[in-house]
């Protein structure tokens, strides 16, 4: 299929139908009696975006693995933040995380499958890091699976083209803003071409297999455990999917084919773990669920650039009389203004939040870039250096917190607010999840929604905001 924009409905109508019987059961079954464990690297917050009753992790000691291992669930979360980081510190990391996985569940004596959870728009260390996990792990030159759909973002992957949804189209991933990014841009839509692209050809586009719709609504589990039967080491194979239907059908193929003794490395989207650790879907949580019933504000910290995020917090802006505090990139950029641009705007939160009014403390919206990814990534850590800085200073807890985009959202929660372990209660939104923090944090219990730089339409913010609101 050529990487051209294409009808949403108009295409999914045309696929075959769907397969008929429900299998999420039948999947979580399976994990409960296996005993094994699964565990998601996330290199980003965001993508506990579908799951409920989980526990995330933003420290990794072998003491930590041990204990959590040994807890009476069958799935948890590790926040590494990778994505973050240059792609040798993400690798460093990865490593770390993954002798330390090793060494706890070899103590617990539990076996456990890793899932390396990443962006929907293909943004991330792929394959690097996955690589130096499976190292770590002793579980290398395994086959690659690619699963990046994710229902919730609108994102589809058809013909082995990945799609982004916009309305009623399906744009090229490639097309996107998404493949424009300062540090992990891309050229290709089409799986095959984009996986040779990440590996530099040491896998040929021609050598990457796939599951395609056809094979998953018409074959079934059976067509799909053997085609991942017959994957070669070191090779690469793409899964084609547009519901959640289609994964669970992957699902329990993948799982046919791991009995048999096959393993593989994932490289996946959010859908993707919450079907392979057999959740079901919750109901979104409810006004009484996100707010505490403090007289204080409740606070927005916006820090993403994509260009959705900039829409939505212009809306948010125009739409709702909230209380706005606006801090220079440029100023935080420069060594003599950036402590009294952090004073000023911390002082301008407390202020508000004091008198119950909410706020929305966000980045100018211009994006300052430099001249290289390694440039781009010091540039982002400054600005959201700043942004932990100003959290660290605000002296009252707002009555809700609502964190945009990856990197913030994850540096607010483990260096502003000093979170180890959070429990995942849900989605404020679809795709938008909510954490519980732990006891160790700065508001132990409070909840956390911590919102994605690319979900959502440009109203996002401005609902969020009026559905928490007192009025």
């Amino acid at each position: 299929m050529s990487e051209s924009v294409i009808p949403k409905t108009e295409t999914i109508d045309a696929l075959p139908p769907e397969w008929e019987s429900d299998l999420l059961s039948d999947i979580a079954k399976r994990l409960r009696t296996s005993g094994n464990k699964i565990v998601i690297i996330d290199d980003d917050p965001t993508g506990t975006q579908t799951v409920h009753d989980m526990a995330v992790l933003t420290t990794w000691s072998a003491d930590a693995l041990t204990r959590e291992l040994g807890k009476d669930s069958t799935a948890f979360y590790i926040l590494s933040n990778s994505r973050s980081l240059t792609s040798a510190d993400a690798c460093a990391l990865n490593r770390e995380i993954g002798a330390n996985l090793k060494k706890a569940s070899t103590e617990r004596g539990v076996d456990i499958t890793v899932i390396s959870r990443s962006d929907s728009t293909l943004r991330g260390h792929f394959p690097e890091e996955v690589d130096a996990m499976a190292e770590a792990l002793g579980t290398g030159n395994l086959p690659y699976l690619i699963i990046p759909f994710f229902l919730e973002g609108g994102r589809y992957t058809v013909n082995d083209v990945h799609y982004v949804a916009d309305e009623d189209k399906l744009v090229p991933a490639a097309q996107t803003e998404f493949a424009k990014d300062a540090v992990f841009g891309f050229h290709s839509s089409d799986l095959r071409k984009w996986v040779a692209e990440k590996t530099k050809g040491r896998i040929r586009a021609e050598q990457v297999a796939s599951v395609s719709i056809t094979d998953i609504r018409q074959g079934g589990p059976e067509r799909v455990r053997e085609i991942l039967s017959l994957l070669n080491p070191n090779s690469a194979c793409v899964v084609n999917a547009v519901s959640y239907r289609d994964l669970e059908v992957f699902v329990t193929g993948l799982l046919k084919a791991e009995a048999l003794g096959h393993r593989f490395l994932y490289r996946t989207a959010a859908s993707f773990a919450r079907v392979r650790t057999g959740t079901r879907p919750r109901t979104l949580l409810n006004k009484e669920e996100l707010v505490s019933p403090s007289s204080y504000g409740g606070l927005f910290v916006i820090g993403s650039y994509v260009p959705k995020t900039t829409a939505q917090a212009e809306a948010l802006l125009t739409q709702s009389d909230i209380h706005h505090v606006e801090i220079s990139v440029s100023h935080l950029l420069d060594e003599t203004q950036q402590a009294r641009e952090v004073r000023d705007a911390a002082q301008a939160v407390n202020v508000a939040l004091k008198s119950g009014q909410d706020v929305a403390l966000f980045t100018s919206r211009k994006l300052v870039t430099g001249s290289d990814s390694q440039t781009n990534l010091n540039i982002g850590q400054r600005v959201s250096d700043s942004l932990i800085e100003i959290v660290r200073k605000i002296k009252y807890q707002p009555r809700y917190l609502v964190a945009k985009g990856g990197i913030t959202s994850s540096d607010v929660a483990t260096k502003g607010l000093g979170v180890r372990r959070a429990v995942i209660m849900g989605q404020a939104f679809p795709g938008v999840p909510v954490w519980k923090l732990g006891e160790e944090s700065r508001y132990p219990g409070m909840v956390y929604i911590v919102f994605p730089g690319n979900v959502g339409d440009t109203n996002a913010l401005a609902e969020i905001r009026n559905r928490l609101s007192r009025e």
